[in-house]
């Protein structure tokens, strides 16, 4: 199956319409890295994107890669976006002693690369990004050969805020569309597509020299054509690094399957992205915004 073969009709009853197909078959693997990193985790009172939001792919990435995504700024979002299952609700005051203990966890880890995101705070005036930047800057003083990459979220569009989190220099910044323009007010809370756009753009624009990067989820209804012209507006606001994953549906609660699509599918999209200028692509059923982070640094700027 295809671009080509674009036409193949979506699964037709409710039972087909759930079963995953074999190749997003995951391996569990709970091993002693798996349970040191949880370990280490709990005692250092962090949180992390690959629990709360039920990475598939959180036993690779802890069990065999030893990497994770810190999520700072509590574990509860302001946001109820349709596809996260990441919990919502009124956050807890700030912890200025995190930015410390993420650090901390860097070294202990010994990371070259480190993934950075949080839960949107839209009850803070700064959208948590003294915070963020505070982050930033510590891993920097303990771990100075790490490269730092930051996902936040629009925080409001507010671009005082995006500029605080600029000037603390991540290697990379990342800001995920998510959807298509037409699914975004379905599929996602507060954020928009053009503010999406937009916040991308002045991330280039405050630092030319730190490479940008995005993410969109596929499944949830698109057309190719709709793919094609995400992709021109990433690369229209100077976005670098690409990656397209799979929408898995985390609970009943939250926006059904509307197609899986095969490997081949996403090999093709990873050409298409490819030709259409990006540096770098991940592209397949299981990449996520972080997925092998660290390898499409590296690629991104041999790339250049």
């Amino acid at each position: 199956m295809y671009i080509n073969e674009w036409s193949v009709k979506m699964m037709s009853t409710k039972e087909q319409h759930l079963r995953k197909p074999e190749w997003l078959k995951i391996k569990l693997n709970t091993n002693e890295h798996y349970t040191g990193l949880k370990k280490m985790m709990r005692e250092k009172q962090l949180h992390t994107v690959c629990e709360e939001a039920r990475c598939p792919n959180i036993h690779e990435c802890w069990a065999v890669r030893r990497t994770a995504t810190f999520m700072i700024l509590g574990d509860v979002c302001t946001r109820a976006c349709r596809f996260c299952a990441v919990k919502t609700g009124l956050p807890t005051e700030l912890d200025w002693q995190e930015p410390e203990r993420v650090a901390e966890s860097v070294r202990l880890m010994n990371l070259k690369h480190v993934v950075v995101t949080a839960v949107a705070r839209d009850d803070l005036k700064d959208g948590g990004a003294a915070v963020f930047a505070e982050t930033v800057r510590a891993i920097r003083r303990k771990n100075p050969l790490t490269t730092i990459e930051v996902l936040p979220s629009d925080m409001g569009g507010v671009y005082e805020n995006l500029k605080t989190l600029m000037d603390a220099r991540p290697d990379i910044l990342n800001h995920n569309i998510e959807t298509v323009r037409r699914l975004t007010p379905r599929v996602r809370a507060r954020a928009t597509y053009e503010r999406s756009l937009e916040f991308l753009r002045r991330a280039k624009e405050m630092q030319p020299n730190i490479p940008t990067k995005s993410s969109l989820m596929v499944g949830l209804g698109e057309t190719k054509e709709e793919i094609l012209e995400a992709m021109e507006d990433l690369r229209a606001v100077g976005v670098n690094i690409l990656t397209i994953g799979q929408y898995l549906q985390p609970t009943k609660k939250h926006l059904k399957v509307e197609k899986y699509y095969h490997p081949h599918e996403f090999m093709e999209l990873k050409e298409i992205a490819l030709a259409k200028g990006f540096s770098h692509c991940e592209s397949g059923p299981l990449v996520r915004s972080s997925y092998h982070a660290d390898e499409q640094v590296q690629s991104a700027k041999a790339n250049e």
